[in-house]
């Protein structure tokens, strides 16, 4: 059970301004201001540019609410536990790993809490995995969350003006890891990731590339992954093709005649929500006009939750786990 809610505290940021930026900051790195000896602690004050909002750590947050499994499985990969407040909206279910560490944070809404239901965790840290969490008129905004005194991040799959992938994964790691002043944390977990996903680079070496389709939903179209999220980026280094990489966003819809004219030979299906996935098949497999459709003749299908195909630490895993799926021959044994 979560503990018991503290008094407000000390935020832990001096500034946060919305600058015009187009995109998350250029690179891995983000810098710390050089003074040193001050009250946050070796590496603080900290400045870093995310999504166009610049922000200023004197200290690292202490009351951190996370909306949206992969950023709250973000901070439980780093270790963060203790400096989280509330968490909110799952898509499926926490990994195993992290399942003891979750239980004892507050779940402050199933999905995203409203701005008082948020403003009573007293948070210093709010924490969106998609641009959603900070919705528009929902109060939640990250310019009316820092007039109110409280710092945001948004994980970067939110904003990246281009293709994201590892590099990305990267980045984010790093910057959360900063944030809360471990940044040797991120580096322990990046080397493991890295060497995971080698290795499976190395047993799929030679094979070929079979053309995919991903169904997350839709009836009178298709909602799939573009060649912009992480999703395509797991495709092909899971050995796959996406056949819709040419889509310039993480997410689109597509006509069921573009699905039927590029042949997909195996159709990942996002998992998640409340469609089982026997449903999404049996929608598949009775329309009459993907007949044809080789992954549909020959009842080629992936699964993959969602929580595996965004930016966050499960994507080594869901990498694995894709590649035994689209080349059970080279399955890790």
């Amino acid at each position: 059970m979560p503990g018991p809610r503290r008094a407000p505290r000390a935020l832990a940021a001096t500034a946060a301004l919305l600058l015009p930026l187009t995109a998350c900051g250029a690179d891995d790195g983000a810098s710390p201001a050089e003074a040193k000896g001050d009250k946050g602690g070796k590496g603080f004050p900290y400045t870093v540019t995310n999504c166009g909002v610049k922000t200023t750590f004197e200290q690292a947050p202490e009351r951190a609410v996370t909306m949206n499994q992969h950023v709250t499985e973000v901070m439980l990969a780093l270790g963060l536990e203790d400096r989280m407040a509330g968490t909110a909206f799952l898509d499926d279910k926490i990994l195993p790993e992290y399942r003891s560490a979750y239980d004892q944070i507050e779940v402050v809404a199933d999905e995203y809490p409203s701005y008082e239901k948020l403003i009573a965790t007293s948070p210093d840290f709010v924490y969106g995995g998609y641009p959603s969490a900070f919705e528009k008129g929902s109060g939640r905004e990250r310019a009316a969350l820092a007039k109110d005194g409280i710092t945001t991040r948004l994980n970067v799959e939110g904003c990246t003006d281009g293709p994201v992938g590892v590099k990305e994964l990267r980045k984010e790691l790093r910057e959360v890891a900063r944030t809360f002043g471990v940044p040797e944390r991120a580096e322990k977990l990046i080397a493991g990731q890295e060497k995971q996903l080698a290795a499976t680079a190395e047993r799929l070496k030679g094979a070929e590339k079979p053309a995919v389709f991903v169904f997350d939903s839709g009836d009178s179209s298709a909602f799939t992954a573009g060649g912009h999220g992480i999703g395509n980026d797991l495709i092909t280094r899971a050995g796959g093709r996406n056949v819709f990489a040419d889509l310039d966003k993480s997410f689109g819809d597509v006509s069921w005649e573009k699905v039927v004219e590029r042949k997909p030979e195996i159709v990942v299906i996002y998992d998640y929500g409340g469609t089982p996935v026997a449903a999404k098949k049996k929608q598949l497999l009775n329309d009459p006009a993907l007949k044809d459709v080789p992954a549909i003749k020959n009842k080629r299908f992936a699964v993959l939750p969602l929580s595996s195909a965004v930016l966050g630490p499960r994507v080594p895993d869901a990498v694995d786990e894709l590649a035994d799926q689209l080349h059970p021959d080279r399955a890790a044994k």
